[in-house]
């Protein structure tokens, strides 16, 4: 244990001390930020390094091929997404989307003439029940009006024999003369009470 100890680069104060404690280790050569420049290095100027002209030129080719593989990789993805575009607004992806909505549309179309087909036959079976309910009210009005007509023509019959009859005891010149004397053969005494239920009651004496 004491020889694992010695060997280790960490001081035996380190590895000894509580945990809770926070131990910091000072690096050497490093300095602050706030610490000012050394005085060895104030009159330094900092030169940049030397460029070999072969090397500059071929970095100049490699960046400039870079630079046209990473266009060429740049447009040829771009021309891919506008190719996958125009395929879905006008290629072949819209063709197949406009078949499919031809077909769709057809099915529609079909389902909607089998539709008003049915709907026809079911108007065509109401407009004749109410046809037939309609001819059906009119022959009951025509038989209603026809028996109206019936019993007005027996009315107005009966009334004109009625007339007839009662006409044989109308006064005419013929017989003015004759109802005269009935008259005054057979007088009539119209000076008579009568009670609630028109019996009569009371007469006085006829005079002549």
């Amino acid at each position: 244990m004491l020889r694992a100890l010695s060997r280790s680069p960490a001081p035996v104060v380190r590895l000894l001390s509580p945990r809770t404690a926070v131990w910091v280790e000072t690096v050497r050569g490093r300095k602050s930020r706030t610490d000012p420049k050394a005085k060895s290095k104030l009159g330094r100027i900092k030169t940049p390094p030397p460029v070999d002209p072969v090397e500059m030129v071929v970095l100049k080719e490699r960046y400039t091929e870079y630079n046209l593989i990473l266009r060429a990789l740049r447009l040829e993805f771009k021309e891919q997404m506008l190719r996958k575009k125009y395929e879905e607004e006008v290629g072949s992806v819209a063709e197949e989307r406009t078949k499919r909505e031809e077909e769709e549309h057809r099915s529609l179309m079909a389902l909607n003439d089998a539709e008003n087909l049915r709907m026809h036959k079911i108007r065509e079976q109401r407009m004749q029940k109410e046809a037939e309910a309609e001819e059906l009210k009119k022959r009951e009005a025509d038989i209603l009006r026809q028996q109206e007509l019936e019993n007005y023509i027996k009315e107005k019959e009966r009334q004109i024999l009625q007339l007839q009859e009662e006409a044989k005891d109308f006064i005419t010149l013929d017989n003015l003369d004759q109802r005269i004397e009935e008259a005054l053969d057979n007088p009539k005494n119209y000076n008579f009470a009568i009670d609630k239920e028109g019996r009569v009651v009371k007469r006085t004496a006829f005079q002549r």
